[in-house]
């Protein structure tokens, strides 16, 4: 299929998951009610982490005044069914013990599956910021698009696009770090041009020292001032050689001399032993 076919094909899952049911379920008024124990979860759910006070007050909620938005499923071919969306309300209620839940049962392939669960977590922005750059990645990937076409469909900025991007580029340290608010963005942003190594030394000093994102800048400020300062008093250095060179041209040997360096040239293994005789 063709980019053009793909983006368009993207772009109409970007709208309100209300207009998803509409176009794929004739009737809305045909939800069941499907037992809990029956649904597996999405395997293309790119969230990984869920705030469980969050999902517990959820849970209440949907005991006492009922779900008001029924998740989404596809039958499975082997048994039961497989979640589309709806990943928080389908944890809740199993927090809550309740027994069955209110769902819709669409149609769709594996690829319009692993797009619903990647498009609801980027619209409803309940991915931390390493699970919307990972799927950002997988956007990208499967469709074969550009950054600018991939923030035309998400409604954000090239910028943002990119920057989210590259986070991955942090090693799995400072990525988890990011997760779990020990670092801030603007601490990741600084950190994404180190390497590995730097990464894992530099958000150890972050969390143990506290430091702000001024302070985390000054500090590798300094520390590539230093190893510039080192690097260049080592190149800059002089030595004097014009004793050494006096006595080489009087036994007629081939040198050359450049700062701290100096290269003796032979071009045969008898000009070598007549050196060694004449050190003799």
């Amino acid at each position: 299929m063709a980019k053009e076919a793909l983006g368009r094909g993207l772009g109409a899952l970007l709208g309100e998951m209300s207009e998803a049911y509409d176009n794929e379920v004739p009737d809305r008024g045909d939800v069941l009610e499907i037992p809990l124990k029956q649904i597996r979860p999405n395997p293309y759910q790119p969230r990984k982490t869920f705030d469980e006070k969050s999902l517990q007050e959820l849970g209440e909620s949907i005991k006492r005044h009922g779900l008001l938005q029924p998740i989404v499923v596809v039958e499975d071919e082997v048994d039961g069914y497989i979640l589309v969306a709806g990943e928080r309300r389908l944890r809740a209620s199993k927090m809550a013990k309740l027994k069955t839940i209110k769902a819709i049962v669409v149609k769709i392939d594996e690829e319009q599956m692993r797009q619903h669960a990647l498009i609801e977590n980027i619209q409803r922005d309940e991915l931390n910021a390493i699970e919307l750059a990972d799927a950002y990645h997988e956007l990208i990937q499967v469709h074969r698009i550009t950054h600018d076409e991939l923030a035309a469909m998400v409604n954000k900025s090239r910028t943002h696009v990119t920057n989210a991007l590259r986070l991955l580029q942090l090693s799995k340290k400072a990525q988890k770090a990011l997760v779990d608010g020990k670092i801030s963005a603007g601490h990741a942003k600084v950190l994404v041009p180190l390497d590995e190594k730097e990464q894992v030394l530099m958000v150890d000093s972050i969390i143990g020292q506290k430091l702000s994102v001024r302070d985390l800048e000054h500090l590798l400020k300094n520390a590539r001032n230093i190893k510039k300062s080192e690097t260049t008093s080592s190149v800059d250095k002089i030595l004097d050689f014009t004793a050494l060179e006096e006595r080489l041209r009087a036994l007629n040997i081939r040198f050359t001399c450049k700062s701290d360096k100096m290269t003796l040239t032979f071009h045969s293994d008898d000009e070598i032993a007549a050196f060694l005789n004449k050190l003799n």
